[in-house]
């Protein structure tokens, strides 16, 4: 059975690029049955948090990515990484290293000065001294000193590196802690992972890996290295790109669905299809349709994906999303029209949940119009109009059609354009000039509300005159 996993470090949020990772590796599984472990990489003491991990979680649960297995966590395993350890150790495949720091850093400091490329000499590979009484030793695997490994990627193609190149790595810290490359190596075949599916940062790391899996003597599983994703100056992804934390998304009123359908489309294709969801998203997936070439984020392209899925989003959906940050606006919106109606009227003119509650606010506050849409817009001459309007809107039955036929009838009336007549009372109702048609958005307000606002606005406008 395929089994796949996410792996990763809590020492922040969970950000673009894991949240790419784990999907590519949850849809992997789905599409053929398998198995997706989440695992969380937590021997990084000096920077690891509970609240990190929790952001993992909460990213993780609110992309719907979920998991068959876990959470593991790797501080819960120490003693199976030490048992592996000494395993190796009296295989004669490992060894204590008591090299302190300095010895080190003017090992490596000799080495630059050489031109040859910072490595450990393998010192203490074969040493017969007498090891120092006051020096906690690590434990450094040894890696093979001649041949090659070849490594089959499925992203990448066949990588091949030289025994010679990689020296012998530490896998065990002196405080009992496994470094990454061994803590991952034990969690995967531990856990039968078939596929590896993580970014192309770790390509340096995996023909260490394999030698160690190799030494144990178990099976390898299959590695597929994904692209890194640049910004939209070419560099490397970061903070400075804008939002990356994924739950900063979610804050910020985009949809995960549409988030994941953005970063399906980061490295991976399936002809000009741009809008998708997760079921069709897994029926098409494959990795040989990944590309070998760096993924680039683009905001504004994410945010025309989430405008695309806010029109397909359920009105009854979209107001529970939206009601908290109309009540971060000060709304009240259990008295006024119906949320869902409101969302249902403006879903189609914007890109997330935060501009529709934005776009909803006078719907339950009244706002006034500012002084330069005020003088654009009324006159004394529609000041007369209104209070006329007021009387006929009083007497028929508040639906969008009568209210649109009254509305044009009086401009007939009148002997005028109906944009004279909609355009003020729009700003005159609403505060806005832009909003969805005004005998929609007067039906949804309602008779009573409308025409207080009317009134109000009215009396203010004689007051000025």
């Amino acid at each position: 059975m395929i089994r796949t996993r996410f792996a990763p470090s809590p020492t922040g949020y969970l950000h673009i690029g894991g949240a790419r990772t784990a999907l590519f590796s949850w849809a992997f599984a789905r599409k053929l049955g398998g198995k997706f472990i989440l695992r969380i990489e937590d021997t990084d003491l000096d920077r690891s948090t509970p609240e990190s991990v929790q952001a993992i979680l909460d990213g993780m649960k609110w992309l719907g990515l979920d998991y068959d297995e876990g959470p593991f966590y790797q501080m819960q395993r120490l003693s199976r990484y030490q048992e592996v350890a000494e395993q190796l150790l009296r295989e004669g495949k490992a060894y204590h290293c008591y090299a302190s720091r300095e010895e080190l850093e003017e090992m490596r400091e000799a080495q630059r000065a050489r031109g040859e490329k910072p490595r450990y000499d393998g010192r203490w590979r074969n040493s017969k001294q007498s090891p120092p009484k006051d020096v906690t030793p690590v434990l450094r695997f040894k890696n093979p000193l001649e041949g090659e490994v070849v490594l089959e990627d499925l992203v990448k193609g066949r990588i091949i590196v030289q025994n010679s190149e990689l020296d012998d790595l530490v896998i065990m810290r002196a405080d009992g802690t496994p470094t990454y490359n061994f803590g991952v190596v034990i969690d995967d075949m531990d856990m039968g992972i078939t596929h590896v599916i993580r970014g192309d940062d770790h390509v340096n790391n995996t023909p260490r890996q394999i030698n160690i899996l190799k030494a144990l003597g178990v099976p390898l599983p299959i590695y597929a290295h994904l692209p890194m994703i640049l910004g939209e100056d070419g560099e490397r992804l970061s903070k400075r790109h804008g939002a990356v934390s994924v739950m900063q998304y979610s804050e910020d009123g985009y949809l995960p669905e549409a988030l994941l359908n953005y970063l399906a489309r980061l490295g991976w294709s399936h002809g000009d299809e741009e809008i998708f969801d997760m079921t069709q998203f897994v029926e098409w997936f494959g990795l040989d349709k990944i590309s070998k070439s760096a993924a680039q984020f683009n905001p504004e392209k994410l945010l025309w994906v989430n405008q695309q899925h806010m029109k397909h989003a359920g009105d009854s959906r979209l107001a529970t999303l939206a009601k908290p940050f109309l009540e971060r606006d000060g709304c009240d919106t259990e008295n006024g029209p119906d949320l869902e109606k409101i969302c249902n009227l403006l879903k189609e003119r914007v890109n997330t949940v935060e501009e529709l509650a934005d776009a909803a606010v006078y719907f339950y506050t009244r706002l006034a119009p500012s002084p330069e849409l005020a003088n654009e817009h009324f006159s004394s001459e529609n000041i007369l109009h209104f209070g006329e309007l007021i009387s006929r809107l009083s007497d028929i039955a508040w639906t969008r059609e009568m209210l649109a036929q009254t509305l044009k009838a009086f401009a007939a009336e009148k002997g005028i354009k109906l944009g004279k007549i909609a355009m003020p009372l729009r700003v005159m109702v609403t505060g806005e000039a832009h909003t969805p048609p005004i005998d929609a958005v007067l039906e949804l307000l309602g008779r009573e509300e409308v025409l207080s606002r009317m009134k109000l606005q009215l009396a203010q406008l004689n007051r000025s005159l």
